[in-house]
């Protein structure tokens, strides 16, 4: 007969299983906002940034402040791992030469982020690029594990889907790719894989490397829905 020592054993060891498949049969369902609301999201502003969003008739609206380094975001409460992220965004004209950026990204750490950032760009960029008026500079960007940035031109004035697809690669590392309106603009075949899941971002941030001085004047971006999608089985 079984002590009552190995019997709470048991039952413990029976619970952190069934919390383990929980846990990851929530990272593997989908999950979809329309901004009707912001349920499933939290405040991931700087400390010194006014959360300046807002919602109306199912749009999120993230700017930031003329002359201020205002990083205003917003993120979601779940992690995820492989599967398909998907936002749909509005980037408007920017000011010229304004450092500053709409966002769509995904984040666990410093080395492990995965981005979306879209600007005006530094004038020495778009004279490569060959931006004409009514380009901004999209930075396809992996902080790390590799580092890996790339560089095309989009409109502005314009909405766009924006994606970014993770998969496994044959060893389990993840191969992440990015999507521009369902063109494939970035592979990267990454040095990390299941261990490491994201929290997805939405922001506008005043950053000193997408532009060659503060901002002049308030910019601001349109969210109207974000989608994960896991791999289908």
């Amino acid at each position: 007969m079984r002590s009552i020592r190995e019997i709470r054993l048991f039952l413990g060891i029976s619970l952190l299983l069934t919390l383990g498949h929980q846990q990851i049969h929530a990272e593997e369902s989908s999950f979809h906002a329309n901004f009707d609301d912001l349920s499933g999201w939290k405040n991931d502003s700087s400390p010194k940034s006014p959360p300046s969003y807002s919602l109306s008739k199912g749009i999120l609206r993230m700017s930031t402040r003329a002359e201020t380094r205002d990083r205003v975001k917003i993120r979601t409460t779940r992690r995820f791992g492989i599967g398909r992220y998907t936002w749909r965004v509005f980037i408007p004209s920017m000011g010229k030469g304004d450092q500053s950026s709409v966002g769509a990204f995904l984040y666990r750490n410093d080395r492990h982020e995965v981005d979306f950032e879209i600007g005006y760009g530094k004038e020495s960029l778009r004279e490569k690029l060959k931006a004409g008026p009514n380009d901004l500079v999209c930075y396809c960007t992996s902080q790390g594990n590799p580092f890996s940035s790339d560089q095309i031109l989009i409109k502005a004035e314009a909405w766009y889907k924006l994606a970014i697809d993770i998969a496994h690669r044959k060893d389990g590392k993840y191969l992440i790719s990015w999507f521009v309106n369902g063109k494939q603009v970035k592979q990267l075949q990454t040095a990390f894989g299941d261990e490491i899941t994201f929290t997805a971002h939405c922001s506008v941030e005043n950053l000193k490397f997408i532009g060659d001085h503060i901002p002049h004047q308030e910019n601001y971006g349109l969210f109207d829905s974000f989608h994960f999608s896991p791999p289908t089985k």
